[in-house]
C-alpha cells in the first residue's frame, strides 16, 4: 500500500474514533421501523454523530424498534421522533437503511412515503442502502436516477425508470444509494461529502 493511502487511512481512522465538528449544526433523519438492518442504521448514525450532526431515529411509534442483525433478531434502537412529529424543513439530510422487513413496511405508510418524496425534492441529500430504494420507488423519485441497491431490487427499480448499476456507491443528483454493509463506508461519506458541499 502506498504511503499516501496509509496516512490517509489513519487520518480517515483517527476522524472516525474521535470524531470532529465537521458536520456541526447539520440535522439528519434516519427513519426506520422493526426490522431494519442493524449495521446500516447504527452504523451511518454513529458515524454522522461522531462528525458533528444531531442524528434522529425516526419511526412510526414512539419508544424503541428492534433490528434485524443479518440471520435473526438484533438489537433495539431508542425511536426519537415519531414521522407526525418531523417536518422535511427541520433536516439537511435523510437516511434509508434496508434490511428486508423495514422498508416493505414503511412504503405501505403514507406519511413516509410523502416524507420521503418531499425530501428528495428539496435538493437535499437522500441516502438508501439495500432494501432501501423501495421506498424511493414508492416515493417515484427513481425514474431517469442512476440507482443501486441489493440485487433483488434491479428489476424494481428498473420497472419503476431508474437505471440500475452494480456499483458499492452511486450518487445522482442528491440521492446516494449503495447496495450492502459491507459498502457502509463509501456510503457514510457520500453523505458527509452532499452535507459539506454548498447547493
Amino acid at each position: 500500500m502506498p504511503a499516501g493511502e496509509t496516512i490517509r487511512r489513519l487520518v480517515f481512522f483517527a476522524m472516525s474514533l474521535f470524531g470532529n465538528d465537521k458536520l456541526k449544526g447539520k440535522r439528519v433523519a434516519i427513519i426506520a421501523t422493526d426490522g431494519f438492518e442493524q449495521v446500516e442504521l447504527t452504523e451511518p448514525q454513529k458515524f454522522l454523530k461522531n462528525e458533528g450532526a444531531e442524528v434522529h431515529v425516526v419511526s412510526l411509534k414512539s419508544g424503541s424498534i428492534k433490528g434485524w442483525d443479518m440471520t435473526d433478531w438484533g438489537d433495539k434502537v431508542d425511536v426519537d421522533k415519531t414521522i407526525d412529529e418531523v417536518k422535511v424543513a427541520d433536516y439537511d439530510a435523510l437516511v434509508l437503511p434496508g434490511g428486508q422487513i423495514n422498508p416493505d413496511k414503511l412504503r405501505l405508510e403514507p406519511s413516509v412515503v410523502d416524507f420521503v418524496r418531499e425530501f428528495a425534492h428539496t435538493g437535499k441529500p437522500l441516502a438508501a442502502i439495500c432494501h432501501g430504494p423501495w421506498l424511493l420507488i414508492e416515493a417515484d423519485v427513481v425514474r431517469g436516477k442512476h440507482i443501486t441497491s441489493w440485487p433483488s431490487l434491479k428489476t424494481d427499480l428498473r420497472n419503476a425508470g431508474a437505471e440500475w448499476q452494480d456499483s458499492e456507491v452511486v450518487v445522482d443528483s442528491n440521492i446516494i444509494t449503495s447496495r450492502k454493509p459491507d459498502d457502509l463506508k463509501a456510503f457514510n461519506q457520500k453523505i458527509e461529502e452532499l452535507l459539506t458541499t454548498p447547493r
